[in-house]
């Protein structure tokens, strides 16, 4: 856990801002220190003097006008530092959490399926806010430390040097505490955020198979385990406030000795007529700040700690989004050296699942004008073929498009594809609404489109404003199949896509409508579009201009 992670410049770009006010606010604070310092320390030695000599102090008034200005301004400078600690944290937290909800829809369902959909989602939102103790209390400490620390060293050690050899040689002592104890605190921090994401994880499971418990009787028992894991997300969070509590007390306690050391060798001079009052006051006043800045970083650690260990999790999806957003040299230069084909190419693609290869550097083409039928058996690795062309499955390879790579794409860049896969994907709404998911147009605008393309899939009888329910309850699995397909018929219109992928489009239908909807594919593909059909059926392959076998992860052109 870094205090401060070079990796927020790069992907919170606000924070380049925040840093540089911060910097500017905390050298106005140390100027206004060293001012009240100074003023002070003169204002009561007139006084002093005033009283030895029994003169009225000629220079009282001036000093007390600028020891209030001081106090103004730090008082100014202070508020200045809380609204820009609050603007940054805002900025940041706005930019990071919209960088990660990219970098997640840029990753795809496959990413997400391999972790828990509610840790993610408790680290892009409660994570992501307790970032506002680290950028209100943790980095302006840290700034201060950064700039009032050798500064007034400086200052102190021009007017007093041995002072300033007593602070150098006492000031170790804290960052040394400071990390002994970041250790305990990291560790304890970090099993309380896995305890908050085991909470969160077991709660989403509960919820989402209430329904099967309640079933076999087993709803009740749940409880037991949320109260489990809630009673240990409790006492880890109580371990975490002991030792913010006894690290408090630990810097407090060396910083008030090292204050003490100080003000002892001072007093002793003072009383030995070695060192002017001026001199020993204006120091005096000075060094508690020297070592304010670094017991409030410590201090602030904790307040921070659990965003620090959130972000780390961030930067771990942003790490792998941009690792697999580089393209890779060779397959590049391969790309633009390797003839323009028109139509879409995959060019050894491979696709992985842990330990399991699901393809292994596959090269197929489906040429623009041309049905291309897809076959092989179950576990071949076709459908995981399809995603990579959607761009929902991670792989190694080249995707090309009139030998241009898209790989590069995200999902929801990719306007020249439409595609449906296995399951309809259907949402609650009516027919029309289902059909037009994704589009800007109104089911008005695009009533003649969608009955065009409900006629292509034989779903003529089906009223477009027939209202679903979720997951398309209302409809047969043939007909909830053919919306589907329609919605990615009527996404080629409305997109000008130039590229159609269907996944078992006709496993659900009888043989007169496969043989429409094959029909329909047949003329979409003489318009010049590319249309690639995963199938198990001999129909669809039959009426193929182009099959391609898939046999144990690799494909064979067969006509």
């Amino acid at each position: 856990m870094k205090p401060f992670d070079a990796r927020l410049l790069r992907y919170a770009r606000s924070i380049r801002g925040f840093l540089a006010r911060g910097a500017a606010l905390g050298l106005l604070r140390v100027a206004s220190l060293v001012g009240f310092a100074w003023f002070a320390s003169q204002a009561i030695v007139s006084v002093v003097e005033s009283v030895r000599s029994g003169i009225a102090p000629e220079s009282l008034a001036a000093n007390l006008l600028g020891l209030a200005a001081s106090v103004a301004v730090r008082a100014i400078s202070i508020w200045l530092v809380d609204a820009n600690s609050a603007r940054g944290a805002s900025t940041a937290k706005s930019e990071l959490r919209t960088a990660s909800l990219s970098a997640i829809r840029r990753l795809g369902p496959s990413w997400l399926a391999g972790r828990s959909s509610a840790s993610v989602t408790t680290t892009v939102t409660q994570g992501l806010d307790s970032l506002d103790e680290y950028f209100a209390k943790y980095i302006p400490q840290l700034i201060m430390t950064a700039l009032a620390t050798p500064i007034l060293v400086v200052i102190i050690w021009a007017q007093d040097w041995t002072s300033a050899v007593v602070i150098l040689v006492a000031y170790p002592t804290i960052p040394v505490f400071m990390i002994l104890i970041g250790w305990a605190t990291q560790s304890v921090q970090k099993k309380q955020w896995q305890a908050l994401n085991t909470l969160a994880t077991s709660f989403l499971d509960v919820v989402q198979g209430l329904s099967t418990l309640k079933i076999f009787g087993r709803a009740e028992r749940q409880s037991k385990r949320i109260e489990q894991v809630t009673e240990d997300y409790r006492s880890r969070t109580m371990k975490v406030l002991r030792v913010t509590f006894l690290s408090g007390f630990v810097l407090d306690l060396a910083g008030t000795l090292s204050v003490a050391f100080v003000a002892v060798a001072i007093g002793i001079r003072l009383i030995e007529g070695s060192l002017a009052l001026s001199v020993g006051l204006f120091v005096l006043l000075l060094v508690p700040e020297v070592f304010v800045p670094i017991r409030q970083v410590g201090v602030s650690f904790h307040a921070a700690a659990e965003g620090l260990a959130a972000v780390e999790d961030v930067f771990e999806i942003l790490d792998e989004d941009q690792q697999r957003a580089q393209p890779d040299a060779a397959e590049a230069a391969v790309a633009d050296e390797a003839p323009k084909t028109s139509g879409l190419v995959l060019r050894d693609i491979s696709v992985s699942y842990g330990d399991f290869v699901a393809v292994e550097r596959m090269t197929m083409t489906a040429a623009s004008g041309a049905l291309t039928v897809i076959v092989g058996p179950s576990g071949a690795g076709k459908s995981s073929l399809l995603g990579t062309v959607t761009g929902l499955v991670p792989h190694t390879g080249t995707v090309l498009l009139d030998g241009r790579p898209v790989d590069a794409d995200s999902p929801a860049d990719r306007t020249w594809l439409a595609w449906a896969g296995q399951q309809p994907g259907l949402v609650a709404g009516t027919i029309a609404q289902n059909i037009l998911l994704g589009s800007s147009q109104t089911p008005e605008q695009a009533s003649a489109t969608i009955t065009q393309v409900l006629a292509d899939v034989a779903a003529s009888d089906l009223n477009p404003a027939l209202e679903l329910g979720p997951s398309g309850e209302g409809l047969s699995g043939g007909q909830a199949q053919r919306v589907a397909i329609a919605r990615a018929l009527f996404r080629r219109i409305d997109k000008l896509s130039r590229v159609l992928l269907l996944d078992e489009p006709t496993s659900a239908l009888d043989s007169v409508a496969e043989a429409a909807v094959i029909d329909a594919l047949k003329r979409i593909a003489a318009e010049g579009v590319a249309v690639v059909v995963v199938s198990h059926r001999q129909a669809v392959a039959d009426r193929a201009d182009s099959v391609i076998t898939l046999n144990q992860h690799v494909g064979t052109t067969t006509r």
